[in-house]
This record gives C-alpha cells, structure tokens and sequence, in this order.
C-alpha cells in the first residue's frame, strides 16, 4: 500500500476533502469538516481515528499500528504495509466514525454512504 492509494481510497468516500493543512506533504482528509485520515511527510503510515482508546490499545498490542502522533490516544497510525484490507476497513470505519459524529444537519448535507 503506498501514499497514492490511500488517498484513491479516501478520496472515493462520499464528501471526503483533501488538504494540507499541517504543510506541504502531509495529506489529510476530513468529511464535514472533520479529520478522519492524516498521512505525515516523514512517517510512513496513514492515522485513523478507532472507536476508542481501548480498541487503539488493542491495535496497538496486537502489532497492528503505534499511536499516531500529535493525535488523541484513540487514533492509531497504521503502516503502509499493513496490508489493503486492513487499511481499507480502517479507513472506511474512521471515516464512518467521524461522519456519525458530525450533526444530523451537516451529515444530510452529505453524498449517502452504506
């Protein structure tokens, strides 16, 4: 899994926006205005936001990312080579997490997502 297809995968999720908010080469996307994948320029991986700080713990324990840094200990930071399911599903599931987190009002405003 590279950069490029994580961001082929957050992209074609429904009212994802790209941006580089922390400067160049640090990839970040958000849907309602709200960050539910960051990539770093230097470290490799993509941060994903998880349910809570015990399912981060577990990831974690179970070798399947570190805690991402200068975010809340409920995000994990999944390297790239973590394998296409494993990033597919986390990113899917951060992205599901954030947007059921936005207002009824700005999650209307949204493209349907299953």
């Amino acid at each position: 899994m590279t950069r490029e297809l994580v961001n082929k995968i957050c992209g074609a999720l429904p009212g994802a926006d790209w941006s580089e908010p922390f400067g160049p080469g640090h990839d970040v996307w958000k849907v309602g205005g709200k960050i539910f994948a960051a990539m770093g320029a230097k470290t490799p991986g993509v941060s994903v936001k998880t349910p809570d700080t015990e399912t981060a713990s577990m990831l974690i324990e179970a070798g399947v990312g570190v805690k991402a840094p200068y975010f809340h200990r409920s995000w994990v930071n999944l390297p790239f080579d973590a394998g296409e399911d494993e990033l597919t599903h986390r990113i899917q599931r951060s992205y599901a997490l954030v947007r059921g987190s936005l207002t009824k009002k700005a999650q209307m405003a949204l493209p349907p997502f299953d």
